[in-house]
């Protein structure tokens, strides 16, 4: 079996942007044993340009090399985690606008029910913290008394 380094395989995902995610998984796939890798003394450059908040420019980071043996079990796993760093991250939620909830984008009801869930539980909060003060301040005052 051939054998390839972490640097070489990092340069065929299609989204290279990811690569920081895809050095995490391939890491933590050799430390669960899915297949065979070992440390190799150099380090190299990630391709994902980051960049910091409030500052302007880009930067890149460096990371250990690996060398590992390219196996049918590995193609697989590389074809199956390229595809879900491709795709498009999660899709955010739909805010419940107006406009979404008219054109059927939205659950009125669904969140109507949320909404009644959470007033409800609110309320009772409220009012179990409402009794606790009273018992304690029934209690203290019954202790102040006694003291006298």
């Amino acid at each position: 079996m051939p054998y390839k380094k972490l640097s070489e395989q990092v340069q065929e995902l299609s989204n290279p942007q990811r690569s920081d995610a895809f050095v995490k998984q391939f890491r933590e796939a050799v430390r669960e044993g899915k297949f065979d890798a070992i440390n190799l003394p150099e380090r190299f450059t990630l391709p994902k340009q980051f960049s910091r908040r409030g500052a302007e420019g880009k930067y890149q980071r460096d990371t250990k090399d690996m060398l590992f043996e390219v196996t049918p079990a590995f193609e697989a796993w590389f074809e199956q985690t390229n595809q879900e760093l491709a795709a498009q991250r999660r899709p955010s939620a739909l805010k419940p606008t107006v406009e979404n909830i008219e054109a059927g984008l939205v659950d009125f009801r669904a969140l109507a029910e949320e909404t009644r869930r959470k007033m409800q539980a609110s309320y009772e909060k409220g009012q179990a913290l409402g009794r606790s003060r009273a018992r304690s301040t029934k209690s203290s005052s019954r202790s102040r008394a006694r003291a006298k």
